[in-house]
């Protein structure tokens, strides 16, 4: 196992210091998400026609990365913005495929508060604006009656690089505060008004691990993987909610445009939980590019097929909620829309 885990180190390694992976290595690359990245490593460990070599290098990477034409497809966790849109050719260039949808969870390390703290969306953003500084202030005690809260400074964490989980964490600020949406908005790299940075998911979840009062976010399956307490949050209809893979897919289960881009933080739900998204595979809809070949398109196509459709079993076993119907009806509506030479791929 130690000796896999070496090889698959290796190979980010190499793909990252610019030394080109041989053919024979991969026969498909991509880059992104380190919030889909615990799925992605068993989804691709388990599909068999290709090999996949996936880097986890934040969502802003792996949009760099496919607008420099350097990796088959990218990864995000928000949709392209226009800016981005625009450098890869405008707003019919890229299709966007959903690959399931998972929670962000507001991770911390109080101590004497092993579980369960609740906090709401408001004070959520004040604590990340500055505002609110003290684990014991008014603010958070009024969540959490019965609570022995520390006095204690709260040690804001943040994400360091270009990140979806950023894109979600501040979609869902800016629904629920008005001082928030005014002064940082949403982006997948805001300039935070406080805190310290910690690179991509696991970056996040070490730092809040390692230092006593640290709050942060981070995709669910971090925060079970590495064993860390992760807070109820309130939504819309006022209820604390437990991140769950039921509360996530209820506030993923929503109608689904044609490019599949939709926000679903903040939920009307009420028992939905209301800091979750869907990830999306980002590729160019001509795959005639750059001389890759039609067999490379196919089998990039052929791959990402197989996760909307066989690679879903692995996503509630890995914390992930499974693509509902409308979404998968979607996703092979955009696939099918891929093409090479201006002909249908699949």
């Amino acid at each position: 196992m130690k000796f896999i885990k070496n090889l698959k180190l290796a190979a980010v390694v190499m793909a990252t210091s610019g030394v080109a992976l041989s053919a024979s290595a991969q026969d498909v690359r991509g880059a992104g998400s380190s919030f889909v990245n615990p799925l992605f490593q068993k989804i691709f460990a388990d599909y068999t026609p290709a090999k996949v070599d996936y880097q986890s290098i934040g969502s802003g990477g792996g949009i760099a990365q496919l607008t420099a034409k350097t990796v088959d497809f990218g990864d995000s966790d928000a949709p392209l913005n226009d800016e981005q849109t625009a450098k890869m050719g405008g707003p019919s260039a890229v299709l966007h495929i959903p690959m399931t949808s998972g929670a962000v969870v507001v991770t911390y390390n109080v101590p004497g508060v092993a579980g369960g703290l609740k906090l709401s969306g408001k004070d959520l953003a004040d604590i990340y604006l500055g505002k609110v500084t003290k684990w014991n202030s008014r603010e958070v005690a009024d969540s959490n009656p019965g609570v022995k809260l520390p006095d204690l400074p709260i040690v804001v964490i943040h994400r360091s690089d270009g990140s979806g989980t950023s894109f979600i964490f501040t979609d869902y600020l800016t629904k629920v505060n008005s001082d928030w949406a005014s002064k940082v908005g949403k982006a997948t790299a805001p300039n935070w008004p406080a805190g310290l940075g910690g690179k991509g998911n696991e970056g996040v979840s070490g730092l809040v691990k390692q230092t006593p009062g640290a709050i942060g976010y981070v995709e669910l399956a971090y925060a079970i993987q590495n064993k860390m307490p992760y807070a109820f949050i309130q939504n819309k209809s006022g209820k604390f909610i437990n991140p769950t893979l039921a509360a996530t897919t209820l506030a993923s289960n929503v109608a689904i445009p044609a490019d599949t881009k939709v926000s679903v933080t903040n939920t009307d739900n009420p028992a939905g939980y209301p800091i979750a998204s869907f990830t999306w595979a980002l590729i160019y809809k001509e795959q005639n590019y750059n001389g890759r070949t039609k067999e490379q398109a196919a089998k990039l196509l052929k791959l990402l097929w197989w996760n909307v459709h066989q690679g879903q079993k692995f996503c509630a076993p890995l914390n992930y909620a499974p693509l509902s119907k409308a979404a998968v009806k979607a996703a092979e509506a955009v696939l099918k829309s891929a093409t090479y030479g201006g002909k249908a791929i699949l």
